[in-house]
């Protein structure tokens, strides 16, 4: 028999009600802190309605496919029904009799075939992560074309507002967009709430500071760091596009690497972040000795990079995991039964992903949404049981637009929570005893606690060695605190977001390369058609352009 936690016992009650009783609407909606176990609860109130002879189907639709398999696993504890994964392959679904569980991407080529079930049978339809279903778009499209039969719809979202600010079907909202789905039918546990009940760890977030030098043309310089924007003079100053790649963010998220080499540098911008975040995993490691760190990289090239670092720091590769990589979920489930340090992600491991032992994030996304940042938390907070006492930590840049979102959800958490007090002891894995950090093996059973390594860095000045994190040199004084020099070329050199497209830097430069010769072939052409794709299409993607056709050639 499952126990539910109290919060969910209260959902569960109040949407058997809502649903069965009061009859007013047909929609629930549980908006609860990613991690806090919505999908347990609404997996409780299917059985409930299984036992009620209420309903004779559930169709749930998750965001990814990590999730539905999830999904699937735990439906399937609750309640002793298989629930079956539908893929856009499946044609006669309203025919095999069971659960099905499908994500979003699979909606708009399923729609009959769910209509069809929606029509024949009872229907409990859950909407995981509701916001993909906006409105105006393709799955929120599908999603009401789909379902507009079914007989209730559990609604469950962590993030109920989509970053672009549209609104997801088959809620109601108010003249400023936020939800107004009433009370009656509208479950709520915010993070705060989460955390000092216990349900989720509190967070801390690692503001990473840094002062970028890039060295321009004749001998000049500029300075730029998160409180500073790029002073321009000169010639240079005329050009916009400079300023606009002069920035802290984007500096940020440029790859440094050794001088002549693709050798990741390990006194670089992104190099620091893995060694704070190193050392935070030690010290987790102490007390929860199967805690993981996940780095959220902006594009492939750098998540590639990272992984490069991160091994050249602690001696283990981390999994890589990214969109254009065959089995992928593989590899996360890997990473989840495993005690691997490190799991390294682009744009995978995100809302729904549940890996209970990550509690280090370090965060360079590509998209800047709160939205995707409060998403990302949620894969850090999720309690390992009721004896977990860590905190999670994020490690992210210095940024304006990030340090917003983190106050708002600091905001959200109790004075106690906000305060970092992780027990300066650590915990023996065998009898659980309380031990000195600097203890070889527990004073109790006797259980010989691994050796921790130290990380360490020279000094610029002095070339001594100091402990990894020091501020100044304990040789010679010299301060060690974050500066990084560059020149205008690794500034620039970061690769492209062009229209929607990733350019990655070989085809950036290639594409620079050609863009005088396909200027003056157009320009003689006098075609204004040509004209016009060449003004459409920034010369940074033209390479790309080239190569397509020349395939189709």
């Amino acid at each position: 028999m499952l126990k539910l936690r109290p919060w969910q016992r209260e959902a569960h009650d109040q949407a058997v009600n809502w649903l069965t009783k009061a009859r007013l609407d047909r929609h629930f909606l549980i908006n609860a802190a990613p991690g806090a176990g919505k999908t347990l609860a609404t997996c409780a109130i299917a059985a409930t309605l299984f036992e009620q002879d209420e309903i004779d189907r559930v169709v749930v639709i998750a965001p990814r496919t990590e999730v539905v398999n999830q999904w699937a696993a735990d439906f399937a504890r609750v309640t002793g029904r298989h629930m079956n994964k539908a893929t856009g392959a499946d044609r006669e679904l309203h025919t095999l009799g069971l659960d099905l569980c499908a994500s979003w991407s699979a909606v708009a080529g399923l729609q009959d075939a769910f209509q069809a079930i929606c029509r024949d049978k009872r229907v409990l339809v859950v909407c995981d992560e509701h916001h993909h279903a906006a409105v105006a778009a393709a799955w929120g499209d599908g999603a009401d074309s789909a379902f507009a039969d079914a007989r209730y719809v559990i609604v469950l979202t962590g993030t109920p507002i989509r970053s672009d600010g549209a609104q997801s079907v088959w809620l109601a909202y108010d003249d400023r967009g936020a939800i107004d789905h009433p009370a009656e039918g509208t479950y709520t546990l915010t993070y705060g709430a989460a955390v000092d009940l216990g349900y989720c760890r509190p967070v801390t977030f690692h503001r990473h500071e840094g002062r970028f030098t890039v060295d321009l043309e004749g001998g000049e310089a500029v300075h730029i760091s998160s409180r500073d924007k790029a002073e321009i003079t000169g010639k240079l100053a005329r050009i916009p596009a400079l300023q606009r790649a002069l920035d802290f963010y984007r500096l940020a998220c440029a790859p440094q690497y050794e001088p002549g080499s693709r050798i990741p540098l390990a006194t670089g911008y992104q190099a620091s972040m893995v060694e704070w975040a190193s050392a935070k995993l030690n010290d987790l490691r102490e007390r929860m000795p199967r805690a993981g760190g996940l780095v959220i990289a902006p594009s492939i090239e750098m998540a590639e990079f990272f992984a490069e670092l991160i091994e050249r720091f602690e001696g283990e590769r981390p999994i890589i995991v990214h969109s254009q990589m065959t089995g992928a979920e593989n590899r996360i489930a890997a990473f989840r039964n495993t005690d691997r340090r490190w799991i390294v992600s682009v744009a995978m491991i995100s809302e729904g992903v549940d890996i209970r032992r990550l509690r280090v994030l370090v965060y360079l996304p590509n998209a800047l949404t709160e939205l995707a940042f409060r998403q990302a938390i949620g894969r850090v907070v999720r309690t390992d049981g009721p004896d977990d006492d860590t905190r999670a930590y994020v490690v992210m840049p210095s940024f304006e637009t990030l340090e917003a979102y983190a106050r708002r959800v600091e905001e959200e958490m109790s004075p106690g929570a906000r305060r970092d007090t992780m027990p300066r002891s650590k915990r023996c894995v065998m009898c659980a005893e309380e031990n000195p950090l600097g203890g070889t093996e527990c004073r109790s059973c006797g259980h010989e606690f691994p050796q921790r390594a130290t990380n360490f860095r020279a000094c610029s000045e002095c070339g001594g060695l100091n402990p990894a994190g020091a501020q100044d040199c304990q040789h010679c004084g010299e301060s060690l605190r974050h500066a990084f020099t560059l020149t205008l070329d690794e500034a620039l050199r970061t690769g492209a977001i062009v229209r929607g497209m990733e350019i990655d830097e070989d085809e950036v430069q290639a594409g620079e390369k050609i863009a005088p010769k396909v200027r003056d072939m157009v320009l003689k052409s006098g075609d204004t058609a040509l004209l016009r794709v060449t003004q459409l299409l920034p010369e940074e993607s033209w390479h790309r352009l080239r190569t397509i056709l020349d395939d189709a050639a």
